[in-house]
């Protein structure tokens, strides 16, 4: 297999300037309920990797305009950001309602997202998200054309984007192409289940390098592409596609979490309050142990099996009920999709099932919550949960599992991780489980409920070690280094 990144990082590798695209902008501006305009910092992986970089090197970022007030501040489409402290331009693309509804809510997460996960059966694909697909893929390129100066290298993130790329190389056949898929790679079978898989190929092998969180998700890429195209190139053992006289890379390269600074919010946090303010409106004792669970609600998380997992556990261990409290963390997401609307619907059914079961006058086994929480309340309940619960059917990394143990500043806690997302492969420590396998999971909850100390402070050791290895300040240097 190809280059696995993870531990190979050059000095200089980062270029002076580039073009970032991405479809979700690093700061928005929307108006309130009074009319006044205001700035939004994105949260989020993605973000807190490349801004720092775009603000330290220069460039442009080109992304959606979603906010409600983004044109109407903006010149040209363009803005400088930080508003703080201006350092980068941020080029705004429009789209229109039926764009978002085709592209956005449409092809890249009724198609490109269950397909990606391995869930082929929530796949719809109506020929009008294809067809907006296409033209906001378009509109993204014209965009990048519109800025990119000659030299400049250009870095298309994530599946809302696979087709961009062959539309600038058509433009500018000597540019510097790069992407960056942030969600799973399917094998060949399941790829073949999509009606544009060679569409989105071609577009992707316009990129001089594809970059994906684990090798494994690296070789299935290039098993679809020797499968597609059996006149490309594809050598296995260097990563390396060759398709209409152009070489494409496929490496590994995972992405992690600014661990310092989750560090530094977790240690001042006031964790007492934290606990107070989440376990507050339930019937549970604040000082009780906590569990936890942070999710979109998304269905490729597994929120509902965890759920009755935990009903396992209490049904099988009574003297477990009144010992501990899974809180579970939610936000809602893609409610344009009817699929995410019945999901939530769902994980709140369940939720008050187990808590009608199982509580009591001064116990509640499930304290659930969609409250916003700023990133150092959030800190703040990871270091305060000794067991953290990670069970996504499939992920293609889980940044959840990377901030948990870093925020553990106190040298306690456990990590329940799912054996398929991609932060399994780079996590030492964590106990890992089948996320399908409900027994299985309620019995590893038990056991990191039930680890004595020394266990555990050397499980979270070997967590905090791998999650250091991977910080976000080296993801950038490692995925530019492959073209020096």
């Amino acid at each position: 297999m190809g280059p696995d990144l993870s531990t190979d990082v050059r000095d200089g590798a980062v270029p002076d300037s580039l073009v970032v695209v991405s479809n979700r902008e690093p700061y928005s501006h929307e108006r309130d309920d009074d009319g006044e305009i205001r700035v939004r910092s994105a949260a989020g992986g993605l973000t807190s990797a490349l801004d720092p970089v775009m603000q330290s090197r220069g460039g442009t970022w080109v992304a959606w305009a979603s906010g409600d007030a983004d044109m109407a501040v903006a010149d040209e489409g363009i803005v400088t950001v930080p508003p703080s402290d201006p350092a980068y331009d941020l080029k705004r693309v429009p789209l229109s309602d039926a764009a978002v509804q085709g592209y956005y809510y449409g092809y890249a997460n009724q198609v490109l997202w269950p397909l990606c996960h391995e869930d082929t059966g929530r796949m719809w694909t109506e020929p009008a998200y294809w067809e907006q697909y296409r033209a906001v893929n378009e509109q993204f390129a014209e965009a990048v054309d519109t800025v990119a100066d000659a030299g400049q290298p250009v870095w298309f993130q994530d599946y809302h984007l696979a087709l961009a790329p062959r539309v600038v190389r058509e433009q500018r056949p000597d540019a510097t192409l790069l992407q960056f898929w942030h969600i799973p790679w399917p094998a060949p079978s399941v790829f073949s289940h999509c009606p544009h898989s060679d569409a989105l190929l071609d577009g992707l092998l316009a990129c001089d390098v594809v970059g994906f969180h684990t090798a494994a998700y690296a070789e299935q890429f290039l098993h679809c592409v020797d499968s597609a195209f059996p006149a490309a190139t594809v050598n296995t053992d260097t990563g390396s596609v060759t398709y209409n006289g152009h070489e494409t890379r496929a490496v590994a390269n995972p992405l992690g979490v600014d661990v310092e600074a989750v560090r530094e919010r977790a240690r001042a946090a006031d964790v007492a309050s934290i606990r107070d303010t989440v376990l507050g409106d339930s019937r549970s004792d604040p000082s009780i142990r906590l569990a936890l669970g942070v999710e979109r609600l998304d269905y490729s998380k597994g929120i509902p099996e965890r759920i009755e997992a935990l009903a396992h556990l209490w049904e099988r261990r009574p003297d477990l009920r009144g010992e501990f409290t899974y809180v579970q963390k939610a936000s809602r997401t893609r409610e344009g999709i009817a699929a995410y609307r019945r999901y939530r619907a769902d994980v709140v059914d369940a939720v008050e099932r187990v808590n009608d079961r199982f509580g009591t006058d001064d116990w509640q086994p499930i304290v659930y919550t969609e409250a916003q929480l700023d990133n150092e309340t959030l800190a703040g309940l990871y270091r305060a949960a000794e067991v953290a619960v990670v069970t996504p059917h499939r992920d293609g990394m889980n940044l959840v599992a990377h901030e948990y143990p870093a925020a553990c500043v106190d040298g306690d806690g456990a990590l329940v991780l799912s054996e398929l997302a991609g932060a399994a492969t780079h996590l030492d420590g964590a106990l890992t489980v089948n996320p399908h396998d409900i027994a299985a999971i309620a019995d590893t909850v038990e056991a990191a409920l039930e680890l004595d100390t020394a266990e555990t402070r050397t499980r979270l050791e070997q967590l905090q070690n791998s999650v250091a290895a991977l910080d976000s300040s080296e993801w950038v240097a490692r995925q530019f280094s492959v073209l020096k």
